[in-house]
């Protein structure tokens, strides 16, 4: 019995070890890429005019654990949506993500994404207010640790549209578009543990 308990203390022991070895904190940087409804057309629109739907990230990151590990990170972006005119929007982002290694470096990851805009602007129109300026949505991601550096590429959704009314240039009347503020996103991130 004592042998038993011995041998699993000492197993828990260097599981605790082995998993603290990737804890760290470090900064993060890349490019958004913000769908506006059907991906295939914002795709093609972003291809055809590259400032369009193109947004970037730059923030910080905590991560602890090892082969089950959880990853907080702070990052700030500015998306451009490429409706009619250029709509453009600055935002916190808060992912909270846990993850697993998979393979050697190969990771999947997933976890609530809080946003808190900061700043809309529509190019030559007005808009209204935001219906809410933090929401929830969802990140979903595979990513690569090559040591210091990390690579990934995730998807992003909101758990409800968060929108806003498109006004004329004549105050008194409110037209019926809309824009969502928690577009549909695929983020491609690169990152440095420090």
């Amino acid at each position: 019995m004592k042998k038993t308990l011995l041998v699993i203390t000492m197993a828990l022991a260097s599981l605790t070890t082995f998993a603290q070895t990737d804890a760290g904190f470090g900064i993060k940087g890349g490019l958004n890429y913000g769908g506006n409804g059907d991906y295939y057309d914002s795709a093609k629109d972003a291809y055809n005019d590259p400032d369009k739907n193109v947004g970037y990230h730059i923030g910080l990151y905590a991560k602890t654990g090892g082969n089950l590990y959880l990853r907080p990170e702070l990052v700030y972006t500015s998306l451009k949506s490429g409706y009619a005119e250029d709509f453009k929007m600055q935002k916190l982002d808060l992912p909270v993500l846990v993850g697993a290694k998979v393979i050697g470096p190969l990771n999947v990851f997933a976890g609530p994404a809080f946003q808190y805009i900061l700043d809309t602007d529509y190019d030559g129109i007005t808009i209204g207010d935001v219906e809410n300026d933090f929401t929830v949505g969802l990140n979903v991601g595979i990513g690569v640790n090559l040591g210091k550096l990390g690579v990934d590429i995730r998807y992003e959704r909101g758990f409800s549209d968060n929108e806003v009314d498109i006004i004329n240039a004549d105050i008194t009347s409110v037209q019926k578009d809309r824009i969502d503020t928690r577009p549909d996103q695929l983020i491609l991130s690169l990152s440095l543990k420090l």
